[in-house]
């Protein structure tokens, strides 16, 4: 069995409320997304809590999880990033000012083992890569969405574009990345 197919058994035994499963899952995923919530919030103690947010979220929502063909760690990813980022988003409403940033340090993989390394360094060129294929305002877009946490009405109001433009852009920003890499 391949690790991606343990991850996903795991995950479907989570949905069966089976504690070890969830055990081995946080055991195998933590280091990964603990690093992920650190290079968006910049901060141990709300990286820490929002971690324990994402675990929650996993425990509660592994029933709906289905494969697609994508990656199980894609979809622990996404879920520790869109929950960061909407901590991030709070931190500001808040008042709390958080520094953006810049996009190579929130591609590399600090974790444990010279193979994720090597493979992140990897994703990470080929991004890079794709981002400068991109009109510069456009790579600075996403990058500012996706991996600051703005929204699309900050962008819109900081640019002075219309809001229905930012989203055409940003979408159509995305396809061009996907295709890019290959997705």
């Amino acid at each position: 069995m391949t690790p991606q197919q343990e991850l996903e058994a795991l995950i479907a035994r989570v949905a069966m409320a089976d504690r070890k499963a969830f055990q081995a899952i946080y055991s195998r995923t933590s280091a990964k997304l603990f690093g992920v919530c650190l290079r968006i919030l910049r901060d141990d103690a709300q990286a820490e809590e929002v971690l324990q947010d994402v675990y929650i979220k996993i425990w509660n929502q592994a029933g709906v999880y289905r494969s697609n063909g994508y990656s199980p760690m894609t979809w622990l990813i996404t879920i520790t990033r869109n929950a960061a980022i909407d901590r991030l988003r709070k931190l500001r409403r808040d008042g709390e000012s958080m520094a953006p940033m810049d996009i190579a340090d929130r591609l590399y993989d600090s974790g444990p083992g010279p193979a994720d390394q090597a493979e992140s360094a990897s994703e990470a060129r080929a991004l890079q890569a794709c981002l400068s294929e991109l009109p510069l305002d456009r790579s600075e877009m996403v990058q500012r969405v996706y991996l600051q946490g703005l929204t699309y009405r900050e962008i819109a109001d900081e640019t002075g574009v219309k809001l229905n433009t930012v989203r055409t852009w940003l979408r159509r920003s995305l396809m061009q990345l996907r295709e890019c890499l290959g997705g």
